[in-house]
């Protein structure tokens, strides 16, 4: 296995529900931390919707290893920043026997 090259900088971010104060809530977003990464483009591909049509695209994002329940470990429903870019984490897995490296598979959505 070749040495992943974790040459970009990620925001890792959980959603977090607050009360609205109306019986309800607002969702809103916080940073656990910041992790190196390598992304790799997978597929593409673009979809109609009501408002505008979507182009979705799917990531292999690649960031060192974490251990089960601790805040630097990627889980599905969070997502990463890089920037304006929102890359939302559908899976993780481990990317070696040893757990030194976890694989995300992400999409990121943009209207055209």
């Amino acid at each position: 296995m070749t040495t992943p090259r974790l040459n970009r900088r990620l925001l890792l971010e959980a959603p977090q529900r607050l009360s609205d104060g109306a019986g309800g809530y607002v969702e809103t977003w916080q940073a656990l931390g910041t992790v190196w990464a390598q992304i790799t483009p997978r597929s593409g591909r673009e979809t109609a919707q009501p408002i505008a049509a979507m182009s979705k695209m799917s990531y292999r994002i690649l960031v060192r290893g974490a251990p089960v329940g601790d805040a630097q470990r990627p889980a599905p429903d969070q997502r990463f920043r890089e920037g304006e870019r929102l890359f939302t984490i559908q899976a993780v897995a481990e990317n070696d026997a040893n757990g030194r490296f976890l694989t995300c598979f992400a999409t990121e959505e943009v209207a055209v």
